[in-house]
Parts: structure tokens; sequence; C-alpha cells
């Protein structure tokens, strides 16, 4: 488990391309954290980081989002589903099981739906407006 402040979106960002650099295909990440703690922010950085030139923005409405760089990038919000069943009747499992990485913000609400590996990010926020982001990533298998 990995802890990171930041103080600002540009850091943030920052800290998502970092993270980008270690993923392979098919990571699924689970971002944690209230409305406006950075999590469509972080994941911005991912896709820089992945060369995707498309803006990158929440998909709360649509549900998911993807975009095509050096790997595929699949955003999902789950912030408006109500259910792991609702979740599973989208059809997601192309992205969730795709050649790509896939973030997952809310991911809390379909957890049970998902593949046992993934990676978590918690972003929180501090009284003084700063980031606390916990990155926890599974153990590698032996």
């Amino acid at each position: 488990m990995k802890e990171h402040k930041t103080s600002s979106g540009e850091q943030t960002q920052a800290l998502g391309a970092d993270f980008a650099a270690g993923l392979s295909p098919g990571a699924v990440v689970c971002m944690h954290g209230p409305l406006g703690a950075g999590k469509t922010t972080f994941i911005q950085g991912v896709a820089s980081f992945l060369g995707i030139q498309e803006a990158v923005t929440s998909p709360t409405f649509t549900i998911a989002s993807a975009y095509e760089g050096t790997l595929p990038l699949y955003h999902i919000d789950v912030y408006r589903i109500d259910s792991t069943e609702e979740f599973e009747l989208l059809g997601l499992e192309e992205y969730i099981y795709g050649k790509g990485v896939t973030f997952i913000e809310w991911s809390e609400k379909v957890e049970e739906a998902l593949p046992p590996r993934l990676i978590h990010i918690t972003i929180s926020i501090n009284d003084d407006g700063t980031r606390t982001i916990v990155i926890d990533e599974p153990e590698e298998e032996p």
C-alpha cells in the first residue's frame, strides 16, 4: 500500500501518469472517494500517459467511456447504478475482461461482479484542500 499527497489537480494527474507506467492489459482499478475528490483527474493523468488525446470526462450519465491509446482505457462510473444485477445487465464484460485497463468509479457498489485481482485507489480530501491518495495493489502471485 502506497500513500501520496497532492496539492493540485496537476499533481494528481502527474501521479496518475506515474501509476499508469506500471499497468498491464487486463488491469482493473477501483476508484474510491467522495464526489469532487479527483478520481477523474487521476484517470486523466493515466490517459495522458497512454497517449490519449481525447478529453477524458466522468461518464456519470453515460456509465462507460472507451478511449484508444497505447492501451485501451475503459472508464466506468457506476454512481447511478443501483445493484450488481443492474450492472451485469449493462454487458460491460468486454471492458472489464478486455485487452485494456479499466477504471471503475464507485466500484464498491458492484464489487462482487468484478474479477478477484483488483487495484484499489482511495482519494481523500484533506481539511487544507490537499488530497491523500492511497494505492493498494494486490500481492504478486507466487
